[in-house]
């Protein structure tokens, strides 16, 4: 992989840095050692939580419509979010009215159930919901109580089914279809609970799933799924597009605020691009200086990142739309699945 040293780069000191993080759970630190105390009492905590919930203790409450989760058992980005736009485009082809809920992380709008537009600000409802909002024209709304979140949209739309984002942890809101995503390249890192490693949960809970979803492998317990990429879009203007092949050769400043930016910096270096990384951690909130360089060099980001970075773009800033695509297998399952919900 061609790339240059990046000039400026988030936290290269901090012990918190995506770098540092990425070590711990996916490297042989010994702080992972040290920090496994902690997991144990974090893994019982969730097997206790989860008990509580599957047996009744605590209750799981219901809003009248079909809820798909999309979710995975460790911490960071796996592909949940082109799945989702994926399943918004699948569900509509099908003739269902999809919404879609979502914690809103990153965002500041709390336990108030609120629904997202297009233009929303990313910096209220988070990144990832208003992406989805510009990208599947769907109905959106976050909350940190996702019942709250699914109640506001099976109150105030029209929609017959809800994906419910990042929530296969959220026990107390009932789902019909748990659909997790893995990473190929990453997988479960270490093996190892919070905060000695990336896992929120047990492997094992994949058995207990409807489908588990592979982002770059398939075998015959996981669907594959492949990413395909757009023409870079201009973040001042949309209509302005450009083969990735346009920066062939040349030296761009590569930014990635995102769970696993390896992909997109892959995709650059594919193309002879020669690329001057920024890493920036998942929902990071952007300010125009991180992304001011002193040269007047492209900036390529991810689309993601774009959303928070539009309102202070430049005429060379650029970012890289991906899209997720499904095998006809997990298309022929999950059609089976809603059928089954349907007949009740």
């Amino acid at each position: 992989m061609r790339h240059r040293r990046s000039r400026k780069n988030y936290s290269n000191n901090l012990m918190l840095s995506p770098q540092f993080i990425n070590n711990l759970w996916y490297g042989k630190h010994y702080l992972s050692v040290l920090l496994l105390p902690v997991s144990w009492l974090y893994a019982g905590f969730m097997l206790l939580r989860r008990l509580a919930y599957v047996s009744g203790i605590l209750p799981v409450q219901q809003i009248g419509v079909p809820i798909i989760v999309v979710g995975n058992i460790i911490v960071g980005g796996t592909g949940k979010t082109p799945l989702i736009i994926w399943l918004v485009e699948f569900l509509k082809e099908k003739g269902y009215r999809p919404g879609v809920i979502s914690r809103g992380y990153g965002g500041s709008a709390g336990s108030l159930p609120q629904q997202v537009r297009a233009d929303s600000s990313p910096y209220i409802v988070g990144d990832e919901p208003v992406l989805i909002a510009q990208r599947s024209d769907c109905a959106v709304a976050v909350s940190t109580k996702r019942y709250a979140a699914a109640k506001e949209l099976a109150k105030h739309t029209d929609c017959d089914i809800l994906l419910c984002d990042d929530g296969l942890q959220h026990y107390a809101l009932h789902c019909d279809i748990e659909i997790v995503v893995t990473d190929d390249g990453r997988q479960f890192g270490n093996n190892r609970y919070l905060p000695a490693g990336p896992l929120r949960e047990s492997v094992k809970r994949l058995d207990s799933v409807d489908m588990v979803v592979c982002n770059g492998r398939e075998d015959k317990n996981q669907y594959k799924m492949e990413y395909s990429y757009s023409k870079l879009v201009c973040l001042n203007n949309n209509k302005e597009q450009q083969d990735l092949e346009y920066f062939s050769g040349r030296a761009v400043h590569a930014v990635a605020g995102i769970g696993n930016p390896e992909h997109f910096f892959s995709k650059l270096c594919e193309k002879n691009i020669l690329i001057i990384k920024h890493i920036f951690p998942d929902h990071y909130p952007y300010k125009e200086n991180d992304v001011l360089f002193d040269d007047n060099l492209p900036v390529i980001m991810t689309e993601k990142d774009a959303v928070k970075c539009r309102r202070f773009a430049r005429e060379n800033f650029w970012y890289l739309p991906i899209s997720a695509n499904m095998t006809s297998v997990f298309k022929h399952r999950l059609t089976t699945l809603l059928a089954e919900i349907n007949n009740g």
